[in-house]
């Protein structure tokens, strides 16, 4: 399997969105990367490369905030991630445990991330002494579950004492500072797009980076705006955690950032991240983003060979042809290509099922990271032939 990412070496980017202040208190002097590039170690344990692993997974392919230097799950220790995630070796090799990540690390990393979506949002006890031990040793904490880690007590208590930061990335400001949806995401050139999926953790964020990469590479100025916990983490720099904000404000909330987004950079682009699925009746983003962010165009994340929606064992999985119609009943929008999730798939499958549902669905079927990155950016490029490639730009 071939992708274009193979290493998280990259640029800190400050972030535009709704998260609240991080609880932080004087951090000790450590190595000389925290005046250039964060280090960080991705705990994952039991989960990389499984769906609940999808923010560790996420932080190996892609990262400007963070620079990787090692993932923890002791059921791959001694692999390679990008070997065990994409058949491609990088330089984050996975161990079994904290003590061994430090080991391993040339100098104390400056922070520790809690790696996993769990389905509860919680910490388990297990996972709780890891956390509490990555403190004691000095260490940052990052976190995007739905606990707020700033709010116990005792992690809290120990993060003042060892004199570290806590931040919650799914913890938002205060309502009374947050944003109603006005209406002045309309007055936005950028051609807008979102990134839906059939399920959550289908790889929606992933395939918006590839293509946001493929689009800025052409000289087609892109922003991608981050809609979830992994993608604040990966460093983008304008978004919002959509399933944090209380739902008076998740459209105006997501219409800030893209407005913001707009006037800032001025881009050609901005594509939006997916959350969830506008079919699925557990999640609710969807819905908030196709409002907030009044899309021109969707496309439509899918994973074949999943039978049933994550979590769900007895709620089948939607065919692209329902979604697609869902959503553009839904949606003054239009769906102008699909993208394939190849999990449990083989290359030839891959390739008669994009055969399949290209002629079925008629439109541009591929797969963001077992196909060139430009047959997604020229799925954009036939819906949008007016887009002018000019000298390439750095991702935003």
């Amino acid at each position: 399997m071939k992708t274009e990412f193979q290493t998280a070496d990259t640029v800190r980017l400050p972030i535009r969105s709704t998260q609240a202040t991080p609880m932080i208190v004087a951090a000790p002097t450590r190595s000389s990367s925290r005046t250039q590039i964060p280090t960080a170690v991705v705990y994952c344990e039991g989960n990389f490369a499984k769906i609940d692993g999808k923010t560790a997974n996420g932080l190996v392919r892609h990262s400007q905030a963070y620079r990787i230097v090692s993932v923890i799950d002791n059921a791959h220790s001694g692999e390679n991630s990008g070997q065990v995630l994409d058949e491609v070796i990088n330089a984050i090799p996975i161990l079994g445990s904290l003590d061994a990540a430090i080991a391993h690390a040339t100098t104390l990393p400056d922070t520790f991330i809690y790696g996993m979506a769990p389905s509860t949002g919680r910490l388990s006890p297990a996972d709780r002494d890891v956390v509490l031990n990555a403190i004691a040793r000095g260490m940052n904490i990052v976190s995007g579950l739905h606990e707020y880690l700033s709010d116990d007590t005792e992690i809290a208590q120990a993060a003042s004492e060892r004199q570290v930061t806590i931040r919650d990335i799914r913890k938002p400001k205060l309502s009374k500072v947050m944003r109603l949806f006005d209406g002045s995401v309309a007055s936005v050139h950028a051609l807008r797009i979102a990134v839906l999926g059939t399920d959550c953790a289908i790889g929606k964020r992933t395939t918006a980076t590839v293509l946001a990469r493929a689009l800025n590479a052409k000289g087609i100025k892109t922003v991608l705006v981050g809609t979830g916990q992994t993608g604040l983490m990966q460093g983008a720099k304008y978004g919002v955690a959509m399933d944090a904000v209380p739902p008076q404000f998740c459209c105006g909330e997501l219409e800030g950032a893209i407005v913001a987004a707009s006037e800032a950079e001025q881009p050609d682009v901005i594509l939006i991240e997916g959350q969830g699925a506008l079919s699925h009746p557990a999640f609710c983003t969807s819905a908030f983003i196709l409002r907030g962010s009044q899309p021109d165009a969707v496309i439509l994340q899918h994973a074949p060979k999943r039978s049933h929606r994550c979590d769900f064992p007895s709620m089948p999985m939607p065919t692209p042809a329902s979604e697609i119609a869902l959503i553009e009943a839904f949606s003054d929008t239009k769906v102008i290509g699909v993208t394939l999730n190849h999990e449990g798939m083989s290359e030839a499958e891959i390739t008669d099922t994009i055969g399949v549902q290209t002629e079925k669905l008629g439109l541009p079927v591929t797969d963001a990271l077992r196909r060139p990155a430009s047959h997604l950016m020229a799925m954009v490029v036939a819906a949008y032939p007016g887009l002018q490639q000019r000298t390439p730009v750095a991702a935003i």
